[in-house]
């Protein structure tokens, strides 16, 4: 196998001393480059922010009316099947014939690991800063509604995936989008939606789930030590090295790194959030009732859509990437033969991400009252990063580092998972013989990503990242009776006790 010593190659073109003297030549370049996005960012920012006067920017309106509708539509679904989809996560029903090239759990991981991430941190902590507590309610309300689109979505991933005769697997939404709709009669409407799908995709993994992660990693552990900050560039070699590693092996690898480390920094981050919680247990009961009063007053409501659904969605790609279609990458990869089955799983996502690590944080920062303070009212995100350090640093002296820890594990499994969809959409435009090409340049911007801040840059793509929930939810929508239909017949076969666990 050649095709890892691209690997040390790369990273070695990358350490010339050029790059390492922050040489002036490369620098006014990148930022001419940032500037050349400047325009195209605000036409984006503009169309998906336009709130025609209503308050409600339009990107919110599709991703929560998305919700909403597959919601009632599959008639709660999302609720009453929860318990078996814990089931099937804890591989109940998992039968090694299956098809595919990862288990339920490992798709789960895969999917977690894109989402878990800053949003939880800094999203949640300016979220609680501009709307108060209040925001909490309407962070949990759009992650019930979301698990229903994580629903959608990842049936029809597997209903529409590509198999090879060597067992790897190709699926996403551009292939639901454009093999459903042409069976709708609709073929040219699928595949112009499918390329589209495809090129905010790629866009989307060189900066949001790329180069935005690097950036913001190298800003928190400045917070640590001013020695990262200084030393970007070795930081930004040691990123690149270690994404490099893991992606080179595919889905497999990928599946294989995530499901280790996304359940252990949850247990990190949820353990040492809870430590503070229970250090201030009597306080908890009067904190969730302020945090369903509060939803219901005029600047509550407003800060909650404001900071968790217009900022948290810009900078976070709305925290748990819920009507994205995303997470329909790696759960396509999973081992089953029931696609109703996978979005049961699919649909847990939202909750671990949203209903319980986002509130876990909103309740420290709420507990050590630093959403109060007036140095982290800005709404930028690295602002509300020091935020929930701060409120972590106030109740556990030195708890900072192990918030850093957590920031590192949350990037990285981040950059890995969001690496395996930009790959799946540049084969689906480009082919497999093109995959290598797609690989050097990721690990390309990871290094990019941790030595500049090209702001217009990480806008361009980030505004790609929500643009992802246009095409989704539109092709989504239209095919929702052929996924009612897989559903409620996976349904009554489980109730009838037709369908029995293997173990």
């Amino acid at each position: 196998m050649r095709r890892p010593l691209y690997v040390p190659a790369l990273l070695a073109l990358l350490a010339t001393p050029a790059l390492a003297q922050d040489d002036t030549w490369i620098q006014t370049r990148l930022i001419a480059l940032d500037e050349l996005f400047g325009d195209t960012v605000n036409l984006m920012a503009a169309f998906l922010f336009a709130d025609f006067g209503t308050g409600f920017p339009l990107i919110v309106g599709v991703l929560f009316g998305g919700g909403i509708y597959y919601s009632f539509y599959f008639k709660w679904l999302s609720i009453r099947g929860f318990r078996h989809a814990i089931d099937v996560l804890r591989g109940r029903y998992d039968d090694p014939k299956d098809p595919g090239e990862i288990t339920h759990f490992q798709a789960l991981s895969s999917a977690l690991s894109a989402t878990i991430g800053l949003g939880n941190i800094a999203g949640v902590a300016i979220a609680v800063s501009l709307g108060g507590p209040g925001a909490v309610f309407w962070m949990i309300v759009t992650a019930v509604f979301g698990m229903s689109s994580k629903l959608a979505s990842c049936t029809l991933a597997i209903m529409y995936r590509r198999t090879t005769d060597d067992g790897h697997v190709s699926g996403g939404p551009m292939y639901y989008l454009e093999k459903g709709l042409a069976l709708k009669g609709k073929a040219e409407f699928g595949r112009t939606l499918a390329v589209i799908y495809a090129f905010l995709t790629i866009g989307g993994s060189f900066g949001g789930g790329n180069m935005f992660q690097a950036n913001q990693t190298l800003e928190i552990l400045s917070t640590v030590s001013p020695w990262f900050k200084d030393n970007n560039w070795i930081m930004g070699l040691i990123m690149a090295f270690f994404v490099g590693l893991v992606i080179i092996g595919g889905i497999r690898r990928i599946g294989s790194v995530t499901s280790k480390i996304v359940p252990a920094m949850c247990v990190l981050y949820v353990v040492s959030s809870l430590f503070i919680i229970l250090m201030n247990v009597t306080q908890v009961p009067a904190m969730l009732v302020r945090i369903v009063s509060d939803a219901f007053t005029g600047p509550a409501m407003y800060g909650g859509f404001f900071g968790v659904l217009v900022m948290g969605i810009r900078r976070a790609a709305f925290s748990n990437e819920a009507g994205l279609g995303s997470a329909a990458f790696a759960h396509a990869a999973a081992k089953t033969d029931e696609p109703a089955r996978e979005g049961m799983v699919a649909m847990i996502g939202p909750f671990i991400d949203t209903i319980v690590i986002c509130l876990m944080t909103a309740l420290v920062c709420m507990i050590t009252g630093a959403y109060q303070l007036p140095e982290y009212q800005s709404g930028e995100f690295i602002v509300g990063a020091r935020m929930t350090a701060a409120a972590f640093d106030s109740a556990i002296p030195g708890a900072r580092y192990v918030l850093a820890l957590a920031v590192v594990l949350f990037a990285y499994s981040t950059m890995i998972s969001w690496s395996y969809y930009g790959e799946r959409a540049w084969e689906f435009l480009f082919g497999p013989s093109t995959i290598l090409l797609y690989r050097m340049l990721f690990v390309a911007f990871v290094f990019i990503g941790a030595v500049t801040a090209l702001n217009n840059v990480l806008g361009f793509s980030d505004m790609m990242i929500l643009g992802m929930a246009f095409p989704n939810i539109i092709g989504g929508i239209i095919l929702s009776p052929q996924i009612k239909a897989v559903l409620e017949d996976y349904w009554q076969r489980l109730q009838s006790g037709e369908m029995k666990p293997f173990r």
